[in-house]
């Protein structure tokens, strides 16, 4: 599989990039990895006491955890992505595959236009009719989502997948010792 990896700036991309999507989705799965096991602790801090205090019964105890969970933990990755996507321009996943948001403009994306990309999130039904509806209809920048198309926001790649883990840091040259006399 050849995944072409370039800067692709902030211009308008003609082209349907295959490889562009794939990295995107890569990122999504690193992010679903880590929001699983953020919910996952979560949710064993907050809904595992209350079974057991009896402060859920009945209803709540078997189906209302089941219904409620999914929709909390849609709200808490809306959450995730926004915060990182405002201070970082990338959630984890997307920072390890080297890509960031960025408005069309080029410029660091804003708490709204984070919040208006990020809220197909909420559940993973309209995550997948996003992704398809941006892939699917032609767009000025083909690398836009559709609610990226809403919000003005783009991702862009700025570096090589898995770069920030390989570089090595460098070391400057050996100092000459001054001259004898």
């Amino acid at each position: 599989m050849n995944i072409r990896v370039e800067n692709m700036g902030t211009g308008s991309s003609p082209q349907f990039d295959l490889g562009h999507w794939i990295l995107r989705l890569i990122a999504l799965i690193i992010d679903g990895i880590i929001f699983v096991i953020i919910s996952w602790i979560l949710s064993f801090l907050f809904f595992v006491p209350l079974l057991f205090t009896g402060a859920l019964v009945g209803f709540w105890a078997s189906w209302g955890y089941l219904l409620v969970l999914p929709f909390v933990a849609g709200i808490l990755w809306v959450l995730y992505s926004v915060i990182l996507e405002i201070s970082w321009g990338a959630t984890i996943g997307k920072k390890l595959i080297g890509l960031q948001v960025q408005t069309v403009s080029g410029s660091r994306v804003t708490i709204d236009k984070a919040f208006i990309r990020n809220i197909s999130k909420i559940f993973w039904l309209f995550l997948i009719l996003d992704w398809l509806i941006g892939v699917a209809t032609p767009g000025a920048d083909r690398r836009q989502k559709y609610s990226d198309r809403i919000a003005g926001t783009t991702v862009v790649q700025l570096s090589a997948p898995l770069a920030s883990l390989t570089q090595t840091p460098q070391t400057p040259p050996p100092t000459q010792p001054p001259p004898t006399q």
